[in-house]
């Protein structure tokens, strides 16, 4: 079965509680604070499998924890830090924000380097950080923070330089097969492949380039007939198309109508996608019987819309060699494969929060409160003027100073949001 879009949850793990504990040593009554900090949760990364091509892993798995930080002990022994949580994806995978649908980070960005997608909380400080000349014995320590955790979707879009595409049953898989050491699947019947096929082609040395059949493009794919709904995502990486048409006509279809019906559901599917570079792909060129189709008529729309053409057999491996210098030429000549953007704000993570947020006003002071911004506390460092600006823009986005201005909020009231305190200003 092949699976190329799934949803999943993740968590980071939180972080370790500090101890409150005293030193206990022989001769001395009553020793200073020693409590050891909490260790930090495990992170969750998530890390290229070039092995594999395909979400299968995820169809009966879809909720990733990881594991959280040891408490701090006595005698400054410090909880243990959690391992990271890696979750292996095949090459070309995007994470997405379920919400939204934003690209959050393509894992083939700077070449699949592993992408800490949550990140675990921080261990809490033991009691001994909280002493000071007037509080010699402080009888509290600090939690850890909880780790993040959001619902991702998984969405897997093929790392292929070029992708076959056409009608089924016009030889697509038969020309992976003669040009890549792939082996798909093929049969005289529609639909014999079922889902999308790689294969790496050598031209020479070391060089080269990969390959994808993709299978079911028929007219209405865009609306889901067929099975191209469910693969047109795997081409919308690929730098170069080979249009792959029957034009032996043996089952009565016309070459110039199935590349103008495919070209229309590439259009519909993505404009950028119908821009994209063809080559016309003739197969069957050994079964060629002039009788059933006008050649010079097909030749003439072909050149009319700039495409380059070849006639190839699959079957005999006539033109076969000359298709692949042809695609190598071509590739030499286009942009590197394309990558996509984050489209993801680090502080749209806690937008969707703020409908949990409870504000209380007591005297002149406003309380503030809510589960994702104890957690949001836990990831700001105040002394730190760039962490102040991002805090400030995540409550500026998710609400909170509107709610506040409701509650009646004004200039020079307190803002109190778990012991951090500032001077609202609109």
């Amino acid at each position: 079965m092949f699976v190329d879009n799934v949803k999943i949850y993740i968590k980071a793990g939180d972080g370790g509680n500090g101890a409150v504990s005293f030193r206990r040593e022989k001769y001395v009554a009553a020793g200073g604070p020693d409590g050891g900090d909490g260790g930090h949760g495990g992170n969750v990364v998530f890390r290229v499998d070039e092995g594999t091509n395909t979400l299968l892993a995820f169809r009966y798995k879809h909720k990733f924890v990881a594991q959280r930080g040891g408490d701090g002990k006595g005698s400054k022994f410090h909880g243990a830090t959690a391992e990271d949580l890696v979750i292996m994806v095949p090459p070309g995978t995007l994470i997405k924000d379920v919400e939204s649908d934003k690209v959050i980070h393509d894992m083939s960005e700077n070449d699949g380097a592993d992408y800490i997608a949550c990140r675990g909380g921080r261990g809490g400080w033991g009691n001994r950080h909280f002493a000071t000349p007037t509080r010699q014995v402080p009888m509290f320590a600090k939690n850890g923070t909880e780790g993040e955790e959001k619902e991702v979707i998984l969405e897997l879009k093929m790392l292929a330089d070029v992708g076959l595409i056409g009608y089924p049953s016009v030889g697509k898989s038969s020309i992976l097969a003669r040009i890549s050491s792939a082996k798909p699947k093929i049969a005289d019947y529609h639909f014999t492949t079922l889902s999308p096929n790689l294969g790496v082609v050598r031209t020479g040395g070391e060089s080269g380039f990969i390959a994808a059949d993709i299978p079911g493009l028929i007219e209405g794919a865009a609306d889901g007939a067929g099975l191209g709904h469910a693969f047109l995502r795997h081409i919308d990486r690929c730098r170069l198309l080979l249009h792959v048409v029957d034009i032996s006509c043996f089952e009565g279809r016309n070459p110039v109508e199935d590349i103008q019906k495919i070209n229309h559901e590439l259009a519909r599917y993505s404009a950028e996608l119908a821009t994209r570079p063809q080559i016309i792909i003739a197969n069957k060129c050994d079964a060629l019987d002039e009788e059933l189709v006008d050649i010079p008529a097909f030749e003439a729309f072909v050149k009319k819309n700039g495409w380059e053409l070849l006639y190839l057999s699959a079957v005999t491996g006539e033109g076969i060699d000359q298709m692949i210098r042809l695609v190598a030429d071509r590739l030499a000549e286009l942009p590197p494969m394309k990558i996509y953007e984050s489209e993801y704000a680090p502080e749209d993570a806690y937008i969707g929060g703020g409908k949990e947020t409870t504000i209380r006003r007591e005297n002149d002071t406003f309380y503030v409160e809510g589960e994702w911004l104890k957690n949001l506390m836990g990831q700001i460092n105040f002394s730190d003027y760039e962490s102040l600006n991002f805090f400030q823009k995540v409550l500026q986005n998710s609400g909170v100073f509107e709610a506040l201005e409701k509650k009646g909020c004004r200039d020079g009231h307190t803002v109190s949001i778990y012991d951090f305190e500032f001077d609202y200003v609109k």
